[in-house]
């Protein structure tokens, strides 16, 4: 599907160059992505063909992740690097389970914010931001959170496969550390992450060609993300492992080559 002319691309959009967020909906899918995005995928797939495992259970998480957070009564969500809407998004899964769940999807990649509008524009108690999520400050004060979020009450952060685009220099733990300050006790932070394989340095050797870069990080290094924040039973685990569906085999769950928790805000 190319994206010129297509009413869920916005004008000026580089469609030449990949991007991850829809890239990520290839391996999902998923039809918001264009040609260069579908090759260099399809690349990435020749040689790591666990990427595409690793991306729907990386969405089964999200899934089981805001079930268990509803379930912990928590009715609002703020989505960050939300990505291209897929089937069972943020706030379908809320919704189900209490229909006045609020939830802002917020992304800096333009062909999803356009996409979500597009979308979503009819979904009751959703709102879409496009903002960078290196600023908390702006993200917090926009008026899509300020007007549908009460942050004097509990919230979810998800940062679902988001870190792990984001290198040292950006200080990923200190961005954790500053969302999480801006919500009250009671509230909770989802992340992903991808660790490293036997794959991971073509496969980061190829993200260079995209607009995102790829860190892949030990255990030890994630947890030091979430650094002064309690984790929820069963802790920092691979995905398949978290509150699990179903029993996951240990090498089902190695071939997931992520990790995956909750913390909470005291």
């Amino acid at each position: 599907m190319s994206g010129q002319g297509s009413d869920w691309t916005p004008d000026g959009v580089d469609d030449s160059r990949p991007n991850a967020a829809r890239m990520y909906d290839y391996f999902l899918g998923g039809a918001h992505n264009f040609e260069p995005d579908r090759q260099l995928a399809d690349t990435l797939l020749s040689i790591a063909p666990e990427i595409r495992d690793i991306a729907r259970a990386n969405r089964a998480f999200l899934q089981r992740a805001v079930r268990w957070l509803a379930a912990a009564g928590i009715d609002q969500f703020l989505d960050l690097g939300s990505g291209i809407p897929t089937a069972g998004n943020v706030h379908e899964i809320a919704q189900r389970l209490d229909p006045n769940s609020r939830v802002v999807y917020v992304d800096t990649e333009p062909v999803a914010v356009s996409h979500s509008k597009l979308l979503l524009a009819d979904a009751p108690h959703v709102a879409v931001l496009q903002a960078d999520l290196l600023d908390p400050a702006a993200v917090f004060t926009s008026p899509e959170v300020t007007g549908l979020l009460d942050l004097d009450r509990p919230i979810a952060i998800l940062l679902v496969s988001v870190l792990h685009f984001f290198g040292d220099e950006q200080r990923p733990g200190a961005l954790v550390a500053d969302y999480l300050a801006r919500t009250v006790p009671g509230s909770y932070l989802a992340i992903s992450h991808v660790t490293p394989n036997e794959h991971s340095e073509q496969v980061r050797t190829l993200y260079q060609h995209t607009t995102d870069r790829l860190y892949p990080r030990s255990k030890a290094e994630i947890a030091a993300l979430l650094d002064g924040f309690p984790l929820v039973p069963p802790g920092l685990v691979r995905l398949g492992d978290w509150h699990p569906d179903t029993i996951v085999a240990g090498a089902e769950a190695d071939r997931a080559a992520s990790y995956a928790a909750i913390a909470e805000r005291r």
